[in-house]
């Protein structure tokens, strides 16, 4: 009996990851198929009012970059923090626990909370909004990380830097960091992946606009959102273009995730 549970469980598990396998295929397909066939020189050199994504594209990684200045130094700071100065109390594991909850959480709530502190109160949409956004979705992605890679660093090294006579801190970034820095850098690259392609928050707080502009004050140009709002439109040329913007976003955070699966497999 317990054999044959075990090949039904096993017959099941498999039709639904070749199921799963089928539709990704499909949409991978779909997406290649479709954007490179749109795919022109003009939609990297023109804005989006000439039929190009230059703007979008300038202004969505304006956003995540912004997003990394103000996530990255926070995370890094908070999982040194709980791996290294809690000493695992009631306040590390609640803000571990708030970290997983913040991991969860769907994306376009995120970016209903910074319309309501930072776009409602102003009176319009604009870039710093987005780019908070964006930072507090890659936030607890960082802090987890950095949380468990120095968990994963061995006592001996740290015993070892206290042995010398080096304080808490030089022993923290002199030789724990650099014993994690390719772990914390491969959650860098992950949480950027993941901000790097979100809609739902831009949404409601950036917002889009159509020309190039560097003026974080208001609306604010990204690539996302424009492909949302062009998948909609009449018109095929602009689906078109939509099409090859989200071929482009998808073959970058290929790589990304590519680059951080590498990291994985060298470190190990």
């Amino acid at each position: 009996m317990r054999l044959l549970v075990n090949k039904v469980v096993l017959a099941l598990s498999t039709l639904a990851a070749i199921l799963g396998l089928i539709f990704l295929f499909w949409i991978l397909i779909t997406l290649t198929i479709k954007g490179i066939n749109a795919i022109s020189l003009h939609i990297f050199t023109n804005d989006l009012v000439n039929n190009g994504l230059r703007n979008l594209f300038v202004g969505q990684f304006i956003l995540a970059f912004i997003a990394v200045l103000i996530g990255v130094p926070i995370g890094l700071i908070a999982g040194i923090y709980l791996q290294e100065y809690s000493f695992n109390n009631k306040y590390a594991k609640f803000i571990r626990n708030l970290s997983d909850v913040m991991m969860s959480a769907p994306s376009i709530v995120i970016g209903t909370f910074v319309y309501a502190i930072l776009v409602n109160p102003v009176g319009h949409m604009n870039g710093w909004a987005g780019a908070i956004a964006l930072a507090i979705i890659m936030l607890p992605i960082i802090v987890r990380t950095t949380d468990d890679m120095l968990g994963l660093v061995p006592k001996e090294l740290r015993e070892a830097g206290v042995a010398i006579g080096a304080p808490k801190y030089k022993v923290i970034f002199d030789i724990i960091l650099k014993a994690a820095k390719v772990g914390i850098m491969t959650g860098f690259l992950l949480a950027f992946a993941r901000i790097i392609g979100e809609t739902a928050p831009l949404l409601f707080t950036s917002g889009n606009n159509e020309y190039f502009t560097l003026d974080l004050n208001h609306e604010f140009p990204s690539l996302t959102v424009a492909i949302y709002n062009l998948a909609t439109m009449p018109d095929k040329h602009l689906v078109d273009i939509a099409w090859a913007g989200a071929f482009i976003l998808t073959i970058f955070v290929l790589i990304i995730n590519l680059i951080g699966r590498y990291l994985i497999k060298d470190k190990g």
